[in-house]
């Protein structure tokens, strides 16, 4: 899978954050994480100078380089980064190189300057382009929990995406008992594919909290032809599933007429291969528009399942889909 298909571990909506930087002179360092895409606005400055959309600091007149430290909205193993100069031409950065720390709980800025903290080189000290999505995969295969970020000699950066693969605190979920979202990109849950995403991505349905509105959604095109619209999700762990939530919230004139779910329980990377036996684990059930809709007693047991394949007829948007069931382990 290309690494920009998983999920931004540093994104704003899963609670990414730049806590300091040593110099944002022209452009504040919480632009670099904002989920929207940046943008560029003719004519428009600031008291400092042009507006711009990232993250920019002023021009070094002395050895050095610049700096921010991050800390990751849901840690884990960091397959690679995008670094995005998006309209920074005669002011982006001539290098970037990106170092990892693991930390436990949230430590103060105080700590993480430490000098005795122990930073990991994740990217080596690499060129960057202006105005170009520059993209650097990453080897290191362990968790990471913090970030820190540094440009040669100074510049702006638009945005950086921290692309991976979730690992969470799996002894405090397990302590914490109860069913926990087998299906929640913070707990490592991913989706693999989907037939269509032409209006929201497919990633948006695993996501923390409640949709801020219909863009915050996995929402397929108009369907002109016979079918129905998929996705298949990789559980964070094989697990047992006890209750189900689709939520179609915002989705008013747009929603599926009906959903069903599928499950498998597989080691296989090919989930579309027409040898994996897909068991009901929903039939195919009515739904209403922007609404929660909560499913147990439907429910068939399907024993443990390891992958969903979750089916909308025949297209439209879905907000939110829940999983919540006990760990096979």
């Amino acid at each position: 899978m290309d690494f920009t298909e998983l999920i931004d571990l540093a994104s704003e909506k899963l609670g990414g954050v730049v806590l300091v930087a040593n110099d944002d002179f022209f452009a504040p360092k919480e632009n670099l994480l904002k989920a929207s895409a940046p943008v560029f606005i003719e004519g428009k400055y600031t008291d400092r100078g042009k507006w711009m959309d990232g993250w920019e600091s002023r021009r070094r007149r002395t050895p050095g380089f610049d700096w921010c430290l991050i800390r990751l909205g849901l840690p884990g193993i960091i397959r690679g980064v995008v670094v995005d100069t998006s309209f920074f031409r005669g002011n982006y950065p001539e290098h970037c190189s990106l170092d990892g720390a693991v930390f436990l709980g949230l430590p103060t800025e105080a700590e993480l300057l430490d000098e005795s903290v122990q930073w990991l080189p994740l990217l080596p000290q690499s060129p960057l382009s202006g105005d170009t999505r520059n993209p650097f995969p990453i080897e290191y295969g362990e968790r990471i929990t913090h970030l820190r970020f540094r440009i040669f000699p100074d510049g702006g950066v638009a945005r950086l995406r921290v692309f991976g693969e979730v690992v969470p605190d799996w002894e405090r979920l397990k302590r914490a008992g109860g069913h926990i979202d087998l299906a929640a990109a913070e707990n490592g849950a991913l989706v693999l594919s989907c037939s269509d995403m032409f209006f929201g991505h497919r990633h948006n349905l695993i996501m923390p909290g409640r949709a801020a509105d219909m863009s915050d959604g996995w929402e397929t095109k108009r369907r002109r032809s016979p079918g129905y619209d998929w996705a298949i999700i990789k559980l964070a762990r094989p697990g047992e599933i006890r209750g189900i939530e689709v939520d179609t919230s915002h989705f008013k004139g747009n929603f599926p007429e009906s959903c069903s779910l599928e499950a498998c329980n597989t080691a296989s990377p090919n989930l579309t291969d027409a040898a994996i036996t897909w068991t009901d684990v929903l039939p195919r059930t009515k739904l209403q528009a922007h609404t929660r809709h909560h499913f147990d007693q439907e429910l068939i047991n399907a024993g443990v399942v390891s992958h969903l394949r979750f089916n909308i007829y025949p297209d439209g948007g879905v907000s939110r889909l829940r999983v919540y069931g006990t760990l096979a382990d």
